[in-house]
């Protein structure tokens, strides 16, 4: 690898966001989106030729909503439901109907929304455990880091760290990158019997090795250094192909990928986009603190796994 003094160029969810608008829109439920927050990333997403959306929530609460907010919605499909709860089970049921190729999150909350995903009988869920991907462009890493899970499996186990693993595989495929290289992070490189995550970390490499996680480049335990700094893997003598160019950061659980992303968002000015993977269609997951460029990416990777699928086990 050659190591250059040069600043990576920051515009890689720009990006994304300009290939997605190349391609067509993709049609999105957009479940309860009654205040500004869920109605107004729709409708920017619409806007900007990202979605097509279909609004699914109480009517008069999105009318209401629309006309306090001066938001134009004639054009959209409104689809009239009396509370968050039934928007959710709504928007499930079209995209098993086919009817739409990706959920927003509107104005409810996440677990309301992804209860109704994985409803055993009426959801849409697959073999695959659902997790949490944060696509970060970092001002000082060269291409976009990927960090998982942050937002749903709290305590992963092994196994549960195999679906989480092979989901941002493939969501890296579905984004042009065809070896995605998987850093599985600990707080050391060395497997220590006291320390789960450096088991857990050894564990996936040789499920890798043996099939059973494909399409990636899998190294660990490594620690957050030896996983983005190849200077530091050197200095530590770590041979690593993964070392100072990973794609995905595999955290040992939730608090520490969720630290490790709103660290790099609010201390190193990185951008940032989400999205829920291992459901029949991609989930934009938006947050009320999240801006306009997040809210577009998102909707951007979602994009992407529409209309570049990779084979999911039903």
């Amino acid at each position: 690898m050659i190591l250059s003094d040069k600043p990576p160029i920051h515009n890689q969810l720009e990006f994304f966001i300009e290939e997605a608008v190349k391609a067509r829109p993709v049609t999105t439920a957009v479940v309860h989106p009654v205040e500004h927050n869920g109605l107004s990333g729709a409708i920017e997403a619409a806007e900007r030729g990202l979605i097509v959306p279909i609004l699914v929530g109480p009517s008069a609460k999105i009318k209401a909503a629309a006309d306090k907010y001066e938001l134009n919605i004639d054009d959209y499909e409104l689809i009239d439901v009396e509370h968050s709860h039934a928007a959710a089970e709504t928007a499930v049921r079209l995209i098993r109907e086919a009817r739409a190729e990706t959920l927003m999150k509107g104005d409810l909350g996440t677990s309301e929304l992804l209860s109704a995903v994985i409803h055993k009988t009426l959801g849409i869920r697959t073999e695959r455990r659902l997790s949490h991907v944060f696509v970060l462009d970092v001002p000082n890493y060269h291409k976009p880091l990927m960090i998982t899970d942050a937002a749903i499996n709290v305590t992963p186990d092994l196994l549960t760290k195999q679906d989480i693993v092979q989901n941002a595989i493939d969501f890296c495929h579905a984004l042009g990158i065809k070896a995605p290289k998987v850093a599985i992070l600990a707080a050391v490189e060395k497997v220590k019997p006291s320390m789960q995550s450096t088991i857990d970390a050894a564990a996936l490499c040789k499920m890798s090795d043996r099939g059973q996680i494909t399409g990636g480049i899998l190294d660990g335990p490594l620690a957050f250094d030896n996983a983005i700094s190849l200077q530091a893997a050197i200095d530590k003598h770590i041979s690593s192909p993964v070392s100072g160019d990973a794609d995905i950061l595999l955290a040992p659980d939730l608090e520490a990928a969720n630290m490790i992303a709103k660290q790099l968002i609010y201390l190193a000015d990185a951008k940032s986009a989400g999205i829920a993977l291992g459901a029949r269609a991609p989930i934009i997951l938006n947050s009320r603190a999240e801006g306009t460029l997040t809210r577009l990416a998102s909707c951007a990777l979602a994009s992407h796994m529409v209309l570049h699928p990779q084979e999911i086990i039903i």
